[in-house]
């Protein structure tokens, strides 16, 4: 691949698709135009994204209903069918809305294009999550034997930015579904990837979500912990829900009891403390407060 052709990656799909130089010097089509059934598209089995929003789907569908498919998905020929490249969020949106036929880009794309391809549509548009971006780099390096340096560029990334990515996946698999989806943004993750003992990990996750901390949040959290630690202070982190004794448990269910909802006591030192309490919905919230008014 030429380092023009590289370039061009990092520019986005659309440069994927454009015309390029022939070796005598003239001008070859990279792409065909046509329209194809929906049944003789076949999903693309290498596709980095996992997850598509419903509510997003079902928005996008009734947009097709009103006005079509105004962006063609990208595929190739594969025997009498044709693999997707790209384009997955608009075959299924274009199938709920009833379509029996779409328009598409036909390329001559080999396996490796059509990862880079399916990585570039879904990276320049902030359609994946950080562990989708991540496990896709990870199965293209594995697949393709190349160096980080390389994808960087094939992609039109910064090195560090492929690295600090894969990093991601070392974390425990339990950090990984939140970031996945969207508990824990990738600021804490990369905060979070500073805390070597797994344990401590988690249990600061837990305090984020539960505290609704931001980053900066979470880097004063960090710091108060380790002056708590360094006094000799029990914290969330070095005291576990299985170390409470039965008294305060027993305080807990009887709080669960009487208000129905979850109770959490958290114990930070000889005085100090939290009383957490959880509710799921406005009735929860107002029955709450009914009851704290009392």
């Amino acid at each position: 691949m030429t380092t023009e052709r590289k370039s061009r990656l990092g520019r986005g799909l659309d440069a994927l698709l454009t015309t390029e130089e022939s070796a005598n010097g003239g001008v070859a089509l990279a792409a065909a135009h046509s329209t194809v059934a929906l049944a003789a598209i076949e999903k693309n089995p290498n596709q980095p994204r996992k997850a598509f929003d419903e509510d997003e789907l079902s928005s996008l569908s009734e947009s097709i209903r009103n006005h079509g498919v105004l962006q063609p998905l990208v595929v190739r020929q594969v025997g009498d069918k044709y693999q997707l490249i790209a384009g997955e969020r608009r075959l299924r949106a274009a199938d709920l809305a009833g379509l029996s036929a779409v328009p598409v880009t036909i390329v001559d794309f080999n396996d490796q294009q059509c990862l880079e391809a399916a990585l570039v549509e879904n990276i320049q548009r902030s359609d994946l999550n950080a562990i989708e971006k991540a496990q896709g780099f990870r199965d293209y390096l594995d697949r393709f034997s190349m160096t980080h340096e390389q994808l960087a560029t094939r992609l039109g990334l910064a090195r560090p930015t492929i690295t600090n990515l894969l990093s991601l996946l070392d974390l425990p698999g339990d950090l990984q579904d939140l970031i996945r989806i969207g508990q824990l943004s990738l600021g804490h993750a990369k905060i979070l990837k500073g805390v070597t003992d797994p344990i401590k990990q988690q249990a600061i996750a837990r305090e984020i979500i539960a505290r609704g901390l931001s980053v900066h949040g979470l880097m004063a959290y960090i710091k108060q912990l380790a002056e708590d630690e360094a006094e000799g202070v029990p914290t969330p982190v070095t005291k576990t829900v299985t170390e409470k004794t039965a008294h305060v448990s027993g305080i807990e269910d009887e709080l669960r009891q009487k208000l129905g909802l979850k109770v959490e006591i958290r114990v930070k030192g000889k005085d100090r403390g939290q009383l957490v309490l959880a509710f799921e919905s406005n009735d929860d919230f107002e029955r709450l407060l009914e009851s704290l008014r009392k």
